[in-house]
């Protein structure tokens, strides 16, 4: 899988160009197939997760090509509702397309799928969902097996504001005749993307980036070549962020949308580095050990992303006091604890509570990335730390992370890599 060597205590001074939106690339991709016709897609992030979603796509008889951010997808040739296994449970966003595909062909066989593991993520409220809108659904050997019968709008009540859940339905309920309303739906920038894609593609959904999202079902949509470029990515902007407080930092963070992180940028400030707002562009400026602070708790958007707290953690490893953080959205999201402890941190865990004690310095130590984010949080740590660390199984962060050695190169890390 592969491994990081970062030799750290190197100031960071550099710009860092922000690329397109891993979590709002993946269900656009996946919502290509509710309709066969051309694809122009902008920004897409250079990924192993979207290799993968490209590969599945292929697999099923469309055509997929990307180069330099941009991508061309003809999904025409569609012949199959069955979602190859293999594929499916190497990543879990595949299960995107389950929506996609019931709203084209009707049917769908689909393995519930892999991704990192970072607790229980049940689907329950996905299939739920299309069960209101007149879907049958079975499951046999670890396959679902979705069929619709007699689709029809309706309202559907989230227990929880799951970001899948709300992508599923919405793209199953705009080839479904009649009013489809979500309530408590997600309200992620990358809800509001999906929204804005397919109704470039002339469905109707309005709401998003509200707790109530409507769709108007259209059968029948043009089936003429769409182009359309995907937002920035949030929280590769964060976890540059979070890279520039483990040592003395000015670095440019280019091509983001500033509203989409404030919850972000607004804890690092409080912890004292100095933000500064450009044109899609903030100036991040670090001269000082950072504060901690007394209390994170994820949260849903617009509350702080799950996503960021374990490079928020690794901030926090170094910083001047105590942290307590609180993982609300996973219940195993702390696999990343034990390896920042094998550098030096000091960090109790008590169920889903951290309790963060910051040290001076880490030292370098050989640490295992266990998933995606955690393995970003570890490479934060090697930065700030005294010698080399070496970060094995870096095929997770590669997964969502657009040229990240390159990157960090960029802004002074000495890092290489090689293939194990």
């Amino acid at each position: 899988m592969g491994s990081f060597f970062i030799e750290g205590i190197r100031n960071l001074e550099g710009i860092v160009e922000i690329g397109g939106s891993k979590n709002a690339a993946l269900p656009i991709i996946a919502s290509t197939v509710l309709s066969g016709r051309e694809y122009i897609i902008e920004n897409i992030p250079d990924i192993e997760d979207v290799r993968m979603m490209f590969e599945i796509l292929t697999s099923m008889g469309c055509i997929a090509q990307f180069e330099n951010g941009l991508a061309l997808i003809d999904t025409r040739g569609l012949n199959t509702h069955a979602v190859p296994e293999d594929l499916v449970k190497k990543i879990r966003s595949s299960i995107i397309l389950m929506g996609a595909i019931l709203g084209r062909t009707g049917n769908v066989e689909v393995a519930y799928p892999g991704g990192c593991e970072i607790g229980l993520r049940p689907i329950d409220l996905h299939l739920k969902g299309f069960k209101k809108l007149g879907v049958s659904i079975c499951e046999k050997n670890g396959i679902l097996y979705g069929k619709v019968n007699n689709p029809a709008g309706c309202e559907i009540q989230l227990d929880y504001p799951s970001v899948g859940a709300t992508e599923n339905i919405m793209l199953f309920a705009v080839n479904t005749e009649g009013k489809t309303v979500i309530y408590n739906a997600a309200r992620e920038p990358e809800i509001v993307d999906l929204q804005n894609f397919l109704n470039k593609c002339g469905y109707k959904v309005s709401g998003a980036g509200t707790s109530t999202i409507i769709i108007e079902g259209i059968k029948n949509v043009p089936t003429d070549t769409i182009d359309y470029k995907i937002i920035s990515d949030r929280i590769e902007a964060g976890t540059y962020l979070s890279a520039a407080t483990t040592m003395r930092s000015k670095i440019y963070i280019k091509n983001i949308e500033k509203s989409h992180f404030k919850s972000i940028t607004s804890l690092y400030e409080d912890a004292g580095c100095e933000i500064r707002e450009a044109y899609h562009t903030i100036i991040v400026t670090n001269e000082r050990r950072i504060k901690a602070l007394e209390k994170i708790t994820t949260q849903p958007y617009p509350g702080f992303p799950t996503d960021m707290q374990a490079q928020f953690m690794a901030s926090m490893a170094i910083a001047d006091g105590t942290t307590i953080i609180e993982e609300t959205v996973f219940d195993s999201r702390f696999k990343h604890v034990p390896e920042l402890q094998k550098m030096g941190a000091d960090i109790t865990t008590i169920g889903r509570v951290a309790v963060v004690n910051g040290v001076k310095r880490l030292h370098g130590a050989e640490v295992d990335a266990k998933d995606l984010r955690g393995g970003a949080a570890l490479v934060i740590a090697a930065i700030g730390a005294e010698g080399m660390t070496k970060v094995n199984n870096i095929y997770h962060i590669n997964r969502g992370y657009e040229h990240f050695m390159d990157k960090l190169r960029n802004l002074g890390v000495i890092i290489t890599a090689i293939e194990e």
